[in-house]
């Protein structure tokens, strides 16, 4: 069972940035596909970012993603905070899953407990 631990999440000003963690409980992220997600209140859990085995990336809008294999640890990087982006924020690992569902939730067997990112205007 792989264990996933988000953090960095926290209370920020609308045009500030914020990098959040996804560590892991095992030896490394090398062989996982690992995805972030969002969840605002009311609304679905939508897809952000995601980093495969071999650092290709698929992500939306204003977010960077990258992996620290030593580190065991994934972040993301989200710049310019905007109101909109208050959710709680979700890593999802796979070891299967390919480029064309890195944004498919129903993809990843892990999860993380989520962090909240709470931006105020």
């Amino acid at each position: 069972q792989v264990q996933l631990a988000e953090s960095g999440g926290g209370l920020v000003q609308a045009g500030a940035s914020l990098r959040l963690s996804c560590a892991t409980s095992e030896g490394s992220f090398r062989n996982y596909v690992v995805g972030w997600f969002r969840q605002a209140p009311g609304k679905e859990r939508e897809f952000v970012a995601a980093i495969g085995r071999n650092q290709d990336r698929v992500v939306k809008g204003r977010f960077t993603i990258s992996k620290d294999n030593a580190k065991k640890t994934v972040f993301l990087l989200i710049d310019s905070l905007k109101p909109e982006d208050t959710a709680v924020y979700y890593c999802a690992a796979d070891s299967r899953i390919i480029v064309s569902s890195y944004s498919n939730r129903n993809a990843y067997d892990y999860w993380g407990q989520g962090t909240q990112v709470t931006v105020s205007s």
